[in-house]
């Protein structure tokens, strides 16, 4: 009977395997916002067209440089766009605020070409700012063309990696949090009223996710960079040339967020070391060190105490974490200073006469 059973188990299992989840990118990365860790790899240094994903970058260059309240009108830059657009008439005028819930939320092509020559004079100084920041923030293998993503004339470059690091660096930006985590808008031009819904689908699908941006051309296929927060952990996903984003996406997320925990690797309030390196002085560090972890990485945590000869910056020393024997993180280590004691009279008199 038992022999009957296993048979018929083994062969219910050949004919209903059970299904194993492969990435369906052809770049992605999984990156621990708080950190920077990256938790997954594949691909992710290889130079790809990147779509729409591109206003991510155009997002974040008006955030930083024009106030959401300016009111722009919509110049002859839309005439030439085609694609996803929000259908904006020349001569209609708009609040940045609104153009950029457009831009995000609806993929606007149109908006894109309006924030950028209304905004920066020319589409050229918008895209000189769009390389300026990629620089900046250390997108190293990244080139913007245009501010939308279409790739028929100009081609925008990115990589998984680099655009990780851009959805890492925009995600401190709250008013960008705030428009990406968007399901619905409303806006008001001079001339109409618009209502808008989130194209990114992911919104809607997996409760965790908390925003990003989708984009798609024929060349560049499926790109998506997403955000999603579980308990103390926020993570972002890239892919690139992905023919099913949503799904990889929230099994990636699923996956990542059940082998990974934050775990406080030094506590400021419980911080001890050993007398014989400080020479019994009195010291501190002013803040706790938290980085993801999976179970396995425990054995392979060590962290290494240096004191300095003189003091850098006020520290006295500094404590590197290291993960396989690579640093994650360093804290600087302070001497707490004594409190000299404020002279009084009533003290002295009552010492002279004890």
């Amino acid at each position: 009977m038992r022999k009957r059973f296993l048979l018929l188990l083994l062969l219910l299992l050949f004919l209903h395997p059970i299904p194993s989840y492969a990435d369906s990118g052809a770049s992605t990365i999984v990156m621990d916002l708080s950190s920077g860790r990256v938790l997954y790899s594949k691909k992710i240094h290889e130079k790809k067209l990147i779509a729409s994903i591109t206003k991510i970058m155009t997002c974040i260059v008006v955030l930083e440089n024009v106030s959401l309240e300016k009111k722009i009108t919509v110049g002859e830059e839309v005439l030439s766009m085609y694609g996803t657009n929000l259908y904006l008439e020349v001569g209609e005028v708009f609040s940045v605020k609104d153009l950029l819930y457009g831009l995000m939320l609806r993929s606007g092509n149109d908006a894109a070409a309006t924030l950028a020559v209304q905004t920066f004079g020319s589409e050229e100084a918008f895209l000189l700012k769009m390389n300026e920041k990629a620089k900046e923030i250390g997108m190293k293998d990244t080139t913007f063309q245009n501010p939308h993503g279409l790739d028929d004339q100009t081609y925008n470059y990115s990589t998984a990696y680099d655009m990780a690091i851009l959805s890492r660096y925009a995600y401190q930006n709250e008013k960008y949090r705030e428009i990406v985590s968007t399901k619905k808008y409303q806006a008001k031009s001079s001339t109409k009223s618009y209502l808008w819904y989130n194209r990114m689908s992911l919104l809607g699908i997996y409760s965790s996710c908390i925003g990003g941006k989708n984009g798609y051309t024929p060349k560049a296929g499926k790109t998506l960079v997403s955000l999603a927060k579980k308990g103390d952990l926020t993570f972002t996903i890239v892919s690139l040339d992905d023919p099913d984003i949503y799904s990889n996406h929230k099994n990636l997320y699923e996956k990542y967020f059940d082998q990974y925990e934050n775990y406080r690797i030094l506590d400021k309030d419980h911080f001890y070391i050993e007398s014989s390196l400080i020479e019994d002085r009195e010291v501190y560090i002013k803040q706790d060190f938290y980085y993801p972890l999976c179970e396995e990485d425990f054995s392979h945590l060590s962290t290494l105490v240096h004191i300095y000869s003189k003091k850098k910056n006020q520290a006295i020393g500094e404590v590197d974490i290291q993960l396989r024997g690579e640093s994650i993180g360093k804290i600087p280590i302070y001497e707490k200073t004594k409190k000299e004691k404020k002279f009084s009279f009533f003290s002295f008199f009552r010492k002279l006469f004890v």
